[in-house]
């Protein structure tokens, strides 16, 4: 299964519309958070695709929650901002999160900063901030027998 995933937009709908046709043929598109209101205006017009959301802490008047824990071909994915676990300050609080939820997969997003690793049987991606000059995004590949994470710049 083919993901988009993109965080920190901050308002800017041209970009995250850039992002989706960019990568058309990922079927799930998950946003990190700060941006949720963009997020949500876009879905009506790509009816075909699967959207996941979560709360950013510039995400003031949304309803969306701040964790979502999914699974796809088997593999266990743990998304969150990154604010509630100080995420600019390392990666720590955020690895224990997603190893006490057992998931294959964390995404999470506030630093602004593209980030791809691997540890120990988890895969962490930051897709960066799909926002301005320099907005980025991550294109996940998730299938039964692994997980491939690139990140692409618009």
């Amino acid at each position: 299964m083919k993901l988009l995933v993109l965080s920190d937009t901050h308002g800017d709908v041209f970009s995250l519309k850039e992002a989706i046709k960019a990568r058309n043929e990922a079927e799930v598109i998950i946003h990190c958070g700060d941006g949720n209101s963009e997020f949500e205006s876009i879905k009506p017009l790509y009816p075909h695709k699967h959207f996941i959301g979560v709360k950013g802490n510039c995400d003031f008047c949304s309803d969306a929650s701040n964790i979502e824990t999914i699974t796809l071909e088997g593999k266990k994915i743990f998304i969150t901002h990154g604010h509630l676990y100080n995420a600019k300050y390392g990666l720590f609080n955020l690895v224990c999160a997603a190893r006490e939820a057992n998931a294959d997969l964390l995404l999470f997003g506030h630093t602004h900063n593209p980030l791809k690793d691997y540890d120990d049987g988890l895969y962490i991606v930051n897709p960066g901030s799909c926002h301005g000059y320099n907005a980025s995004y991550a294109y996940i590949d998730v299938t039964e027998k692994g997980i491939v994470a690139s990140h692409f710049k618009l």
